[in-house]
């Protein structure tokens, strides 16, 4: 998150890398499954919410398309590509629909751009998600983005991984500010559960990578001050609309969670 490197540095574990691999994809290296595997062997379960948080950024985008006029999306600290990403939930149902995608990940940065070969409405920024200013007057976001129609702001997984001494909440203000009424901002984030499950998943974090910030519900909210939070408001993110528009992964609407599910909140804001 520090900044663009020239080069892959396959000794060094990536965030990226380590929940391609959660996820189940190959862009990874043996240092990244060690840490992956951290969790899969002694944090049994907790892969799940790898995959609950994907299935509610699916279903915001789709969502979003579906139920209102936006057509531009930040994605913001994007990852590796996987299934379903925001440029093809969204253009599934909008072709014209446009997407930034923003990370440091150099190996991200090589696929992103593979991306701009075959869909011309896609732009890869190689910028930190602590500089929205440099984010937004880069001239790739300028190129594609209309900041004088609303805008989708997606902190998929992202803000977690900005420590409290780093504003995580003075990044969502500034993207509050600089976008017109009607906008959205959709987020997931590590969700407090005060128990062991949290405090061994946010230590192996904290040693890996210095990073990686469990909150609470009411934290999670403050995040979105100033916005008018959607319904259900800040919920697990498997009870994040389930079952809405654009998704096959609805499964978590009706059965009991487990704790590792919990662990992962989602919501959604809009601007008034």
């Amino acid at each position: 998150m520090t900044g663009e490197s020239s080069a892959i540095d396959s000794t060094r574990p990536s965030i990226a890398r380590v929940y391609d691999y959660l996820l189940g994809g190959k862009d990874n290296y043996a240092v990244d499954r060690e840490i992956g595997d951290v969790f899969k062997r002694d944090l049994p379960g907790s892969v799940a919410i790898a995959f609950a948080n994907r299935a509610a950024l699916v279903r915001a985008v789709g969502e979003i398309v579906a139920t209102t006029e936006v057509r531009q999306f930040i994605d913001l600290g994007s990852g590796l590509p996987t299934a379903d990403n925001v440029h093809q939930v969204a253009q599934r149902q909008a072709p014209d629909a446009r997407v930034v995608y923003v990370d440091t990940d150099p190996q991200v940065l090589v696929h992103g751009r593979a991306l701009l070969e075959e869909n011309d409405r896609t732009r890869v920024v190689p910028l930190d998600v602590r500089d929205p200013e440099g984010i937004r007057n880069h001239p790739d976001t300028r190129e594609l983005i209309d900041f004088d129609r609303p805008v989708a702001v997606m902190f998929s997984a992202v803000l977690h991984h900005v420590n409290d001494d780093e504003d995580p909440a003075g990044i969502v203000r500034y993207w509050r500010d600089h976008v017109p009424s009607g906008s959205c901002f959709f987020v997931s984030h590590f969700r407090s559960g005060n128990n062991p499950e949290t405090t061994e998943a946010e230590k192996v974090l904290q040693a890996t990578f210095g990073r990686g910030r469990w909150r609470t519900d009411e934290e999670i909210e403050a995040l979105l001050d100033g916005l008018e939070i959607l319904e259900p408001g800040i919920v697990p993110a498997p009870r994040w609309r389930a079952g809405a528009a654009g998704t096959a992964w609805n499964d978590g609407g009706v059965r009991e969670l487990t704790v590792w599910e919990r662990l992962i909140a989602a919501g959604m804001a809009r601007k008034p």
